[in-house]
């Protein structure tokens, strides 16, 4: 892990459902605004995979012990993992780089 990326297990918020997944995330700040922008992937799993495919877009993770931080799920990849994306303080430990 470092500043700017994170691997490793997270819960994922939806629909009234929590579920324990694994992310593979990274983020940067965009020049053009200004902000924080960090997407990634939740690896295949089944609850996450019918979730998106039933229609649910939005979400919140959680890290370890750290704030929920609402998020955006997309695709779904021919593997089952699905893209999520959020423009915030990512919600891993150390933060945003400096």
């Amino acid at each position: 892990m470092t500043d700017d990326a994170y691997t490793g297990p997270a819960t994922l918020l939806a629909a009234g459902s929590q579920l324990a997944v694994q992310v593979r995330l990274s983020g940067r700040i965009e020049p053009v605004d200004g902000r924080y922008h960090w997407a990634g992937r939740i690896a295949a799993h089944d609850a996450v995979t019918g979730l998106v495919r039933a229609g649910v877009r939005s979400a919140t993770l959680r890290i370890g012990d750290g704030a929920p931080v609402a998020v955006r799920l997309g695709d779904v990849d021919p593997w089952g993992a699905v893209r999520v994306r959020a423009t915030s303080p990512p919600p891993w430990p150390d933060g945003v780089p400096g």
